[in-house]
């Protein structure tokens, strides 16, 4: 059990943190080297909360769903801004 939680905080954490840069990059009007650099510092605080969380909730099952599905929306979601031809 723990070793899965730990598991997710790390690759889970990492994936959901470079799926937020993504995301965040997109959306920050601007150069796109302002922007991931932007998105960049605020992943560090994206992925030291996920890593809390992981080991906030009650099951590594839900640690590991929650992780996918966040990680899952900030990358569609990202997907769709880059269709759309993005916010900057």
């Amino acid at each position: 059990m723990v070793f899965s939680r730990v598991m997710a905080a790390v690759l889970g954490g990492y994936a959901l943190s470079s799926a937020f840069i993504i995301l965040l990059a997109e959306l920050i009007p601007g150069t796109l080297a302002d922007a991931v650099l932007t998105a960049t510092l605020f992943s560090f605080a994206i992925y030291t909360a996920a890593i809390i969380w992981v080991f906030s909730v009650r099951t590594a099952t839900l640690a590991w769903g929650g992780m996918l599905f966040v990680t899952a929306l900030c990358y569609g979601a990202a997907q769709l801004l880059k269709m759309l031809g993005g916010a900057a």
